[in-house]
């Protein structure tokens, strides 16, 4: 494990393969209103932060449904502006995938729209707007989705942590001003206030007990790397997926948008605390803690054995795969000199009146033509090189992919894959899910900014 002192921590198969299931009466659907809000950010001392949530708080109603169910949901847009949803990270059918322009038209203020269709994974997932993502998710339109095994290990608590960076004025309000250039061209919008919430909330646990930790990144921007003291256990799933072979729960790294469920054992003794905390390169924050509250037992239980699989196709070949490769550009210290943006080619300085300052294959924005055009059943390869100065957490819509190794092996299924200034990945998936799936940089402000294409996927 880490060796790391408290006192270092301040206080502080394819689902569109099938048809879509009759859709139940829109009185009986249950509802994700997006409206504004307030809620007690902060703490008692600061006074309320007004927000935008799901059902006016913040994150958003969890959701719990089992694996193969129908999940439906009716989005009411009480916003002054339209709205979606995507849910992220689950293989749906994909008039359901919530993207404006792509997938479906924008929900208008006033209006509504019913998302219906199945879970096929279990694992740890989530829902946020994708209109506007910058400062919607940034003003809080977020929440967990939570497809539960039919299996799933024997735990004493399972405990959904969704972390979130919020820049905050000095009375606890959300910075309005969504479009620095200065955030746009660099790491993006980080904030100043970071916060872990825990459903259910959990104040106290005992020594020996076994907890599932459900870590989801909702940060516009910030990788996390975070820690857990007087805690011992493995990551058992990493964006909703289970790892063949789970690993130890040391430094856990996340970018925007990424996923991680770890299975722990309380070490740590009465008169002590367990500790969820974020390692900062100036400080250590305690993000959660729980007291210890006596003994469950007298030993630890057995080892961590991983988590039933998913019913997903994974690689097992390259052979006749297509390739598409990627090559990111612009941003401060970039040397971007022009790109295309709407088809039309343009200066650096003629971008950023545009506020395209990021370049993916020479193209700023969603471009007229798809990255790549494959067919159910076919291999597509994405090598991925990181000409610029930052990390770009670069999320796919309606599959998970696997990272290809230098060996030749591949990596754990995900749908995010952090990749670090000047670094060159690959990735590969093989079609299983038509339709149209956008591919974009989960540092929204980056998104934003220009860092988005799309994969076309023809049965």
């Amino acid at each position: 494990m880490l060796n790391l002192k408290r006192r270092q921590f301040l206080a502080g198969a394819s689902a569109a393969a099938l048809l879509p299931k009759p859709a139940l009466s829109l009185e009986m659907t249950e509802v994700l209103e997006a409206k504004s809000g307030a809620v007690s950010l902060v703490s008692s001392d600061y006074p309320d932060t007004q927000i935008w949530g799901y059902n006016g708080g913040v994150p958003g109603p969890e959701i719990r449904i089992p694996q193969g169910e129908w999940l439906q949901r009716r989005l009411l847009n009480s916003l002054a502006e339209p709205t979606t949803i995507h849910w992220h990270g689950i293989r749906i059918n994909n008039a359901m995938d919530g993207v404006p322009r792509v997938t479906q038209d924008a929900v208008q203020p006033g209006d509504e729209f019913t998302y219906n269709f199945e879970v096929p994974d279990a694992g740890t997932y989530w829902y946020h707007s994708h209109f506007n993502t910058t400062e919607q998710i940034s003003r809080g339109l977020y929440g967990a989705l939570i497809v539960e095994e039919p299996n799933a290990p024997e735990v004493d608590h399972d405990i959904t942590v969704v972390v979130d960076d919020w820049r905050l004025s000095q009375d606890a309000q959300i910075d309005p001003d969504f479009s620095q250039i200065h955030d746009w061209s660099h790491a993006g919008r980080l904030g100043n206030f970071l916060k872990a919430t825990l459903t259910p909330t959990l104040t106290e646990v005992k020594q020996n007990q076994r907890l599932r930790l459900r870590f989801i990144c909702v940060a516009t921007d910030r990788v996390m790397t975070l820690a857990m003291l007087g805690m011992e256990g493995k990551v058992v799933a990493l964006d909703g997926m289970p790892l063949d072979v789970p690993t130890p729960a040391e430094l856990l790294t996340l970018g925007p948008a990424q996923r991680a469920d770890v299975i722990v054992d309380v070490t740590a003794a009465q008169g002590e605390q367990a500790i969820i905390g974020f390692i900062g390169r100036e400080d250590n924050i305690a993000l959660a803690s729980f007291d210890i509250s006596g003994q469950a037992s007298l030993a630890r239980r057995p080892e961590i054995a991983p988590l039933p699989a998913n019913p997903i196709q994974r690689l097992t070949s390259l052979s006749g795969a297509q390739i598409a490769p990627l090559n990111m550009e612009g941003g401060a210290m970039g040397g971007l000199q022009s790109g295309t943006y709407k088809g039309k080619q343009m200066t650096t300085e003629e971008l950023v009146q545009n506020g395209q300052i990021w370049t993916l294959n020479g193209v700023a924005g969603l471009p007229e033509t798809p990255l790549a055009e494959v067919a159910l059943g076919e291999t597509l390869r994405i090598p991925i090189i990181n000409n610029t100065a930052f990390a770009h957490a670069m999320h796919m819509h309606g599959a998970h992919f696997q990272e290809v190794l230098p060996d030749g092996s591949f990596g754990p299924l995900r749908d995010t894959i952090l990749i670090e200034r000047q670094e060159t990945r690959e990735i590969a998936f093989t079609a299983s899910n038509p339709g149209d799936w956008v591919f974009h940089c989960h540092m929204l402000s980056h998104q934003a900014a220009g860092m988005i294409t799309w994969i076309k996927v023809t049965s």
